[in-house]
């Protein structure tokens, strides 16, 4: 199923079934990585990997310490995705199911604003297709 991500300006889809967002915690500059599925409509958390912690940022319980990195499962469910992409930190950087990581801007440009991503089909309205 395809992820649908929009800005104000554009929308982009990409067949997934799971992905990873990663970025830079921009006060603590610790690497954040979360690991997600799509699941009919929705977005699943599956697991949450932080290489550090900080203000803002403590593991919860039942998160495990390995190799240095605090990893949990959530395993919540989200309509959509709410990115904030600012000119003022580094952008987010996708994932997809082989592993293979870019800068979320060479997925879809950022407007300097959020970014939506939601599950989507190919009969979307908001799902890119040919002019009419």
């Amino acid at each position: 199923m395809p992820v649908c991500l929009s800005t104000s300006v554009a929308t982009a889809a990409l067949a997934a079934n799971a992905f990873t967002l990663g970025w830079t915690h921009s006060i603590e500059r610790v690497r954040w990585e979360e690991s997600w599925r799509v699941e009919g409509e929705v977005l699943v958390l599956e697991a949450v990997r932080v290489r550090g912690h900080g203000a803002g940022m403590e593991p919860p319980p039942g998160a495990v310490l390995q190799d240095g990195v605090w990893v949990w499962h959530p395993r919540t469910r989200h309509a959509r995705l709410r990115l904030t992409r600012s000119e003022h930190t580094a952008d987010y950087y996708w994932c997809d199911e082989t592993g293979a990581c870019r800068p979320m801007a060479a997925v879809l440009p950022s407007d300097g604003g959020v970014t939506e991503l939601r599950p989507c089909t190919i009969a979307d309205p908001a799902a890119p297709g040919p002019p009419r």
